[in-house]
């Protein structure tokens, strides 16, 4: 099944783009091969009591933005989905500048030498969110919901009443996500994609890329791309016998993949590896993997 990502995204960095009653967008300047675009922030709410979620890198131009998109306003939350450097280093400049307490699930959970190098290990939340906590405003209230496999403490928030998801980057409406052991994991991705599967939202609002209007059909088919994917690497890893997940690579992406890509679609490989493990059927010594039965 074909994943309908949509990459027209018009919006400049640093303007506002307004996209629901209460609900604006500004993009920062952070483009890149895993970022697209930039990082959406989202500003929920107004007046007395905006909600800010995801403040972004640090990035001088992106505060200015967001402080002249709130001018007359008062940010009261700082909302953090979850650790990455492209999402929550903002968050120390923009509290500085509003007093704004910050939020989130909790600090970075993997240690930088245990492959937790992309994350942002310095962020602690001043108000720790748990599953199905609520972080409420004058005429707003977002539930929280836990969807690791992106990244471990990774939170999608929910706005009441709307029928609004805020789905930052375990769902993105241009690119599909990149899960990276050890803080990322395949089978809690899957699990978390259910969640979501299940609910009836009409509008997933992403870290990165516009919004994504109707996700239902857009979830379902990244479930049926993942599992496809495992299929491949499954079948490649049974053709070798023996591999790597760098190895496998080429086999299951092909050739023409981007080298920059290279070394992320070799972690999501090995995601895909380390779920086979968890089933059961695939083994590994060292950085090698069979699956159980052999292969040929």
């Amino acid at each position: 099944m074909s994943i309908p990502f949509l990459k027209d995204d018009t919006l400049p960095p640093g303007e506002v783009q307004h996209v629901a009653p209460g609900i604006r967008r500004i993009l920062c300047g952070n483009p890149g091969p895993f970022t697209f675009r930039g990082t959406n922030t989202w500003l929920v709410g107004g007046g007395s009591s905006v909600a800010l979620i995801d403040p972004g890198p640090a990035d001088e131009a992106h505060l200015a933005a967001i402080l002249r998109a709130t001018a007359g306003e008062r940010i009261t939350h700082i909302i953090v989905s979850h650790t990455h450097r492209d999402h929550s280093p903002g968050a120390a400049a923009l509290q500085a500048a509003t007093g704004a307490p910050t939020h989130g699930f909790g600090p970075h959970m993997t240690p930088p030498d245990q492959g937790g190098e992309g994350g942002d290990h310095a962020f602690r939340p001043d108000v720790t969110i748990a599953d199905g906590a609520a972080v409420q405003g004058a005429d707003w209230r977002l539930s929280a919901i836990h969807t690791p496999g992106h990244c471990a403490n990774h939170l999608c928030f929910a706005l009441e009443g709307t029928g609004v998801l805020f789905s930052a980057d375990h769902v993105m409406s241009w690119s599909t996500s990149v899960v990276s052991p050890p803080d990322g994991d395949m089978a809690a991705y899957m699990a978390s994609l259910a969640r979501l599967a299940a609910r009836d939202d009409r509008l997933f609002l992403p870290g990165h890329g516009p919004p994504l209007p109707d996700p239902a059909p857009f979830v379902a088919a990244l479930a049926a791309h993942r599992r496809e994917r495992e299929a491949m690497v499954a079948d490649a890893l049974r053709r070798a016998g023996r591999a790597t997940a760098r190895e496998l690579v080429a086999p299951v992406y092909g050739p023409s993949l981007d080298e920059r890509l290279v070394p992320a679609a070799a972690r999501s490989l090995l995601a895909h590896l380390i779920k086979l493990e968890g089933e059961g059927v695939a083994t590994r010594e060292g950085e090698h993997w069979e699956m159980k039965g052999g292969g040929g």
